[in-house]
């Protein structure tokens, strides 16, 4: 089985809806995810954003310490008890929604789900999605993602 991660609320190749955005919501998506790999002990979840304007794009949220018997996460929360959620690029732990510049395009949202083969990484709320990602490069067994788009047309 192949590891997966679905929405209720987001379509990969899609628009990010309006409630994942900064000013119009500020709510994270439901996500779910099934065919984890053998040997898998928690999950993770980020959201980056590639194309923000700061030479190492920018975390929208990262969560880890998903309990292996989760597997999913509704609209709005809450995290699974026993996980942690990092400190996003806004500077705070949470989710924080989309909020690109007015006038520079569309920006992906990268939603993944990670297969983890750890019980616990070493984060906490006060670490950066680097921490968090660096973490996950060496326990990851398997993940999988939702892509969507937002542009700031400045109206």
């Amino acid at each position: 089985m192949t590891f997966t991660l679905t929405s209720n609320d987001l379509t990969d190749g899609g628009v990010l809806p309006d409630a994942q955005v900064q000013a119009k919501g500020n709510t994270s998506p439901h996500l779910a995810w099934s065919g984890a790999p053998e040997g898998t002990k928690s999950f993770a979840i980020t959201c980056f954003d590639p194309d923000a304007p700061t030479g190492s794009g920018f975390w929208h949220w990262t969560v880890a310490n998903i309990p292996a018997d989760v597997s999913e996460i509704p609209t709005g929360g809450p995290v699974p008890k026993g996980a942690v959620e990092g400190r996003t690029d806004y500077g705070e732990p949470g989710f924080g929604g989309a909020a690109p510049p007015p006038g520079h395009g569309p920006h992906r949202y990268v939603f993944t789900a990670f297969a983890v083969d750890v019980d616990e990484l070493p984060v906490t709320p006060e670490d950066s999605g680097a921490k968090y990602g660096f973490n996950l490069h060496f326990h990851t067994l398997a993940k999988a993602s939702i892509t969507a788009t937002y542009e700031n047309k400045g109206d």
